[in-house]
């Protein structure tokens, strides 16, 4: 009796790893195939001027992990998302975000006042900047290391903690 009991408990704990196993694999696989064709290595150029006015450049070696925040005013994604990049952008001066293809940049100043939200924007109204990063679907965040190269791609929810904790994984440069 004692030895049918323990052999149900084994199938059933050997049926919940391969049932996790199969769920690892297909969260990899879906992964894989949103990042497909995303940039990697030297992150690309990224230059224009933000909504409030100010000429903005992501230099080729920042010297401090930097996060490239691509979203856009129609994706409740990016809403629920919009309090934790305004926070750490108001903590980091190393924050840059992208409004793509939201409209006109007079529709996105309207947007983030009536969002009460306020981070640096570029604003991409013809897509020609996620084009040039591989995005296809927002939000995405790109973590770029001191050096210059895309480091961490997150699709998709992704939390402050998490965001802040690339960040720093990405300025002490650990081998991932």
């Amino acid at each position: 009796m004692v030895s049918k009991q323990l052999t149900g408990r084994r199938q059933k704990w050997r049926s919940r790893a391969v049932n996790f196993l199969l769920f690892v694999v297909a969260m990899a696989a879906v992964r894989a195939w949103q990042q497909r064709d995303m940039v990697s290595g030297p992150a690309p150029v990224l230059q224009g001027v933000t909504l409030s006015g100010q000429p903005y450049l992501l230099p080729a070696h920042p010297g401090h992990p930097v996060l490239v925040q691509f979203w856009a005013s129609w994706c409740p994604i990016c809403r629920a998302e919009q309090d934790f990049i305004a926070a750490i952008a108001h903590d980091d001066p190393n924050v840059i975000t992208i409004a793509m293809q939201s409209g006109k940049s007079e529709e996105v100043v309207q947007h983030m006042q009536a969002q009460g939200i306020s981070f640096p924007v570029l604003n991409d109204a013809d897509g020609s900047i996620s084009r040039a990063w591989g995005v296809h679907a927002v939000p995405v965040s790109f973590i770029i290391t001191p050096d210059g190269n895309v480091k961490f791609i997150e699709v998709g929810y992704t939390t402050g903690i998490g965001l802040k904790l690339r960040k720093w994984l990405a300025g002490i440069n650990l081998p991932l």
